[in-house]
């Protein structure tokens, strides 16, 4: 029952791109991304560094959220994790914020149940290969993205761009926020996550 619960956080995780965050007794709403290692990274303000407690909901600070214990690890942009920085500006484009830090889940309550923030730090083994993946669709599928946005989604994106690819699916920028296009089975290989990107642009070309 337990696992269950844990696929169902960990993909409730990956579908969401912003949340609230509370620190102390302040709360702000916080976009993110995951990182290839699985760490959430986020521009913060140094109050939410600072503060004594911090506690993401996901997607919103209400009763039926993700709630998630997490500890703040500053970095700096200029050092070894500056990319991660850079692929935050690909998802979500100007940074509020000057301080970038990672949010280390420490423990998550999801549907009643208490989960380990190992259990959803999970690396993205498709990361090595998410790159040209992308760059595939980028260059010559867009069209076949808008479509398949309008269809699964109903909205209409003028631009679209694929951001991000892992085995549970595919994330789509958009003019104003990051969209998920889920795998109906996951993708565990590269190869196999290309097969199903084709075939889901396919089936709404």
């Amino acid at each position: 029952m337990l696992e269950g619960i844990i696929d169902r956080a960990r993909a409730h995780l990956r579908a969401h791109h912003s949340g609230e965050l509370q620190f102390d007794e302040h709360l702000r709403p916080l976009r993110f991304i995951i990182a290839p290692d699985g760490r959430l990274v986020a521009p913060v303000m140094v109050a939410m560094i600072e503060a004594a407690e911090t506690v993401l909901f996901i997607p919103h600070a209400d009763d039926d959220a993700m709630q998630m214990q997490v500890t703040l690890e500053p970095f700096r942009e200029q050092g070894q994790w500056g990319a991660l920085a850079d692929r935050w500006r690909i998802h979500h484009g100007e940074e509020p914020d000057v301080n970038w830090a990672f949010l280390n889940i420490d423990a998550a309550r999801f549907e009643d149940a208490v989960i380990d923030g190992l259990a959803l730090t999970v690396p993205n083994p498709l990361a090595a290969d998410e790159p040209r993946l992308c760059r595939a669709v980028n260059e010559g599928l867009r069209d076949a993205l808008r479509a398949v946005l309008r269809h699964r989604l109903s909205i209409d994106v003028q631009e679209p761009l694929m951001v991000a690819v892992d085995p549970g699916g595919v994330d789509i920028r958009g003019s104003f926020e990051v969209f998920r296009l889920t795998f109906d089975t996951p993708a565990p290989t590269a190869a196999a996550a290309e097969t199903k990107i084709r075939a889901m642009l396919g089936g709404a070309a």
